[in-house]
């Protein structure tokens, strides 16, 4: 069985990418970080995911980004509320960008996955709703896939690294679909950027809005629990 490296937001397209990894036989890993991250409790959901998918091991790598800031989730900026043009939200980079972090939790996974001598490293990024981050687009994947096997001793031993991008042409609707199909319980996942200290979600930032917006094309009813 191939082991496969799988980055654990404990959000909705994590939570299907892990699902994924582990219908096509990987065995998995799951990395998650707790970054000093406005929305730390997704942390409990990546435990409960982990544990329902029954991953070979969840580490949980602590990484303070807020030493950085620059970020609305790591620094003292607003996050955006009800936005009207959510189906633009793709037209700017938003606030919420953690500059860079997809590079670090990327290369932290490379780091990982050498180490477990496999060359499998999943990532749940999207297109048609990324929300405008500059490292969940395909060229990047692509730029880092390749910087991985000239940067690293397995790649240039002939070892070549594939980060597997599995959802990165669906939407949320088809996202949700997916997941319910490989048996993803909804329930456990959280993707509010500003969650309760309970873990309820906001039902306001753009990711929120993005995921009600998945539900209501998908035609399922949603199962988070909100503030309001």
């Amino acid at each position: 069985m191939n082991k496969a490296v799988i980055l654990l937001s404990g959000g909705m397209d994590s939570a299907t990418t892990l699902a994924v990894a582990k219908s096509e036989k990987y065995e998995c890993f799951a990395l998650s970080f707790r970054y000093a991250q406005s929305n730390s409790s997704e942390l409990t959901c990546a435990k409960k995911i982990a544990a329902s998918i029954k991953v070979k091991k969840h580490l949980i790598f602590d990484l303070d980004l807020s030493q950085i800031g620059g970020s609305a989730m790591t620094d003292n900026i607003e996050i955006p509320k009800n936005r009207t043009d959510i189906d633009n939200v793709k037209t700017e980079i938003p606030v919420t960008y953690v500059p860079a972090r997809n590079i670090i939790f990327l290369s932290l996974a490379l780091s990982w996955a050498e180490t477990l001598n496999t060359q499998h490293i999943f990532i749940g990024v999207n297109v048609q709703d990324y929300s405008g981050y500059p490292d969940c687009r395909d060229e990047f994947i692509k730029a880092f896939e390749k910087t991985a096997n000239i940067g690293t001793k397995a790649g240039i031993s002939g070892s070549e690294f594939h980060i597997h991008t599995p959802l990165i042409n669906l939407s949320k609707a088809e996202i949700i679909k997916k997941g319910i199909q490989l048996g993803v319980d909804f329930r456990d996942t959280l993707s509010c950027y500003d969650p309760s200290p309970d873990g309820k979600a906001c039902g306001k930032c753009d990711s929120c809005l993005l995921r009600k917006k998945g539900f209501r094309e998908a035609g399922i009813k949603d199962p988070t629990l909100y503030k309001e």
